[in-house]
């Protein structure tokens, strides 16, 4: 019976080993994804490929302006983001960096929790939220607040 009992948790902790890797590993593969096609797709370099690789084409960003809510969908966004960026003026902004505050992940979904910040001034706290698709993790809707 001792025995039994030994070797029950012995595959008890590899199982939690296992699960605990599998979890580190899609979190690094969901920050990453956040860093490429959000912090540098969106706000930095612009990289329209960059942002359509993490970003799943039904993408809804939901903006609460004077208790209203409105949506954006990523091809409205694309449009905002490609204009900033032939902007002259916004050519030389410093970049922004991004700090994970959070990434809680269930199975197949995401919720991160993040800042962004440009020269040491937070700029907005957001919650994206992700699935994983066969092609990997894609954003898929964000809500936000600006500082």
């Amino acid at each position: 019976m001792k025995k039994l009992i030994t070797i029950l948790i012995c595959q008890s902790i590899l199982l939690a080993s296992a699960s605990a890797q599998e979890l580190d590993n899609d979190v690094e593969d969901i920050k990453q994804v956040i860093l490429s096609a959000y912090v540098e797709g969106v706000h930095n370099a612009g990289n329209v490929e960059t942002v359509e690789q993490g970003f799943h084409p039904g993408f809804d960003m939901l903006i609460l302006q004077n208790n209203t809510l409105n949506k954006l969908a990523i091809y409205n966004w694309m449009i905002s983001i490609k204009r900033r960026k032939a902007d002259p003026a916004n050519s030389n902004l410093p970049e922004v960096t991004c700090k994970f505050l959070d990434v809680d992940v269930t199975g197949d979904a995401a919720v991160v929790k993040l800042e962004l910040h440009r020269e040491g001034t937070l700029l907005f706290t957001d919650y994206l939220c992700l699935y994983r698709f066969e092609e990997g993790w894609k954003i898929v809707s964000k809500l936000f607040h600006r500082h």
